[in-house]
């Protein structure tokens, strides 16, 4: 567990502990998911699935011992050159703080993301804040951010916007991302 305290001019101070989700941090995970107020949330198993059998690939950021951020994701078998990014998560009393881009770095420093240097993810149309997110972490590291189609809006079985891809990258490892 790495421990920091993050600073942001608008906010106070807050000191956050990270560390790979375990087993037992799957309802954490899906109460994040659904108290954040963004995301499209998950069945409380998936979020059990992913912190038990994806446990390396998914980042848990705790305040005063209480799960208030997430990121969950996986090595993508076709890509294991990439680290994809399911969702990124905030107890909304956290979000607006620049919290979200020390999530994706911290998710990045983690041992099992080690060889990746692409980061994916596919961010909704109508979701602004998640594509400036990820843009963020893509100056970040100084490399490129690049969108094409991937799940258009006829490939749901319901009605929702179309998800492009994002791909960023190449990351040097260990290069630090700017602040």
């Amino acid at each position: 567990m790495t421990s920091t305290t993050v600073e942001h001019p608008t906010a106070p101070a807050i000191s956050l502990s990270f560390r790979a989700a375990q087993p037992h941090d799957g309802a954490d995970l899906w109460r994040v998911a659904q108290a954040s107020g963004t995301l499209e949330v998950n069945s409380a198993y998936f979020y059990l699935l992913f912190a038990s059998d994806f446990a390396g690939t998914c980042l848990v950021a705790e305040h005063q011992d209480r799960v208030v951020g997430m990121v969950v994701g996986y090595r993508p078998p076709n890509e294991p050159q990439a680290a994809f990014v399911w969702q990124v998560g905030l107890l909304p009393e956290y979000q607006g703080k620049g919290l979200g881009l020390q999530l994706l770095q911290r998710w990045l420093a983690l041992p099992a993301l080690s060889g990746c240097s692409f980061v994916t993810a596919t961010v909704a149309d109508d979701n602004p804040a998640s594509q400036a997110l990820f843009r963020r972490l893509a100056r970040a590291f100084n490399v490129a951010c690049e969108e094409t189609p991937r799940f258009t809006a006829d490939m749901f079985p319901h009605e929702h916007p179309p998800e492009p891809l994002f791909r960023i990258g190449p990351i040097q490892r260990g290069a630090s991302p700017r602040a």
